[in-house]
């Protein structure tokens, strides 16, 4: 590692650690969600969260935008909900001298952590007025640009078990999320401390601990941290290995994929990879990192096909045989 990045880095494991220490004080596990949340927000990148109701999605997003001194909103997505209504909107307003003119109203999307709630529950249109402001980190109104908050980053979730009624993200949009994390249910001793801490007064809430000033920063650090000619080779390979047409893909890829993952995966891991070397306190990104975050990047970048449906494989397995074959 670069000998005048060293103290950077000795610096961002230490203020990483302490912002888990302060995420544990009101989250109960999580951590490898914690720690690929963190990923994502030092690699720009926006997560979709999968989970059932109830395992404290909301609560993760804002305790974390708190500690990090970013400004939070959630949106709530319903069937009638507009563009504007996540965008804003221009007014007509009564000015000087009786004369009146259009002014922009900001909507809730100018915040630095917006929490998408059931992003799926809303029709196509609104859902590509907030993907367009994910991917350009701008909106347009009335022929205006504005940008927006930079830090900004997008935490979608989605519900797994309820279908009636929503709007799938097309794989088109699926693609400009750098994650897709998986929520599970707490284990028993995780659940008795839901338990006694929610049904009890609350302590103080935890410490601010960062800003944007100081995360825009740690986010071009990222870019700096060397990965090594192997690992970029490794990262192509496993992604030329799941496109079924591709010479690298094997007998149940070709069996079982109908479309694999295109060259943004290949930049997202990465990314990624530098990134968790950071937080785990490595010299440069390295296979083990690479594997850390092969399912979050990759499991809604590849299409199973009719075969997989009909033998009862979906995504995990194929993101399974890709790990364990070399």
């Amino acid at each position: 590692m670069k000998t005048d990045h060293a103290a950077t880095w000795k610096n961002v494991q230490e203020q990483i650690a302490q912002l888990k220490r302060e995420m544990a004080t009101v989250i109960v596990g999580q951590e490898p969600i914690v720690e690929l949340m963190l990923v994502a927000l030092l690699c720009r990148g926006h997560c979709l969260i999968v989970g059932v109701p109830g395992l404290a999605k909301t609560l993760l997003v804002s305790t974390l935008g708190h500690i990090l001194g970013l400004s939070f909103r959630r949106i709530q997505f319903t069937p009638d909900l507009m563009p504007m209504d996540i965008l804003g909107s221009e007014i007509l307003q009564d000015g000087a001298g009786g004369k009146r003119a259009f002014e922009f109203v900001p909507g809730p999307i100018f915040a630095h952590l917006i929490l998408a709630d059931e992003i799926n529950r809303t029709p196509p249109k609104t859902q590509a007025a907030l993907l367009e402001a994910m991917q350009e980190r701008q909106v347009t109104i009335g022929g205006k640009t504005v940008g927006l908050p930079d830090p900004f980053i997008v935490y979608a979730t989605q519900n797994p078990i309820e279908h009636e009624g929503t709007y799938p993200l097309p794989e088109a949009q699926l693609d400009r999320f750098f994650f897709n994390l998986k929520i599970d249910y707490p284990s028993v001793a995780q659940e008795i401390e839901i338990v006694n801490r929610t049904t009890a007064s609350r302590g103080a809430p935890p410490g601010v601990l960062l800003d944007a000033d100081r995360i825009r920063g740690l986010q071009a650090a990222i870019l700096d941290v060397p990965i090594p000619a192997h690992v970029v080779a490794f990262i192509v390979d496993l992604v030329h290995r799941t496109r079924p047409a591709d010479p690298l893909g094997d007998e149940y890829i070709r069996n079982y994929v109908e479309w694999g993952a295109g060259p943004r995966a290949a930049q997202y891991l990465t990314l990624a990879a530098k990134a968790l070397a950071v937080l785990r306190g490595n010299p440069a990104a390295s296979e083990e990192e690479v594997r850390t975050v092969v399912r979050p990047v990759l499991r809604h970048r590849i299409i199973p096909n009719y075969n997989a449906t009909g033998d009862g494989i979906d995504v995990e397995a194929i993101l399974d045989h890709l790990l364990t074959t070399p």
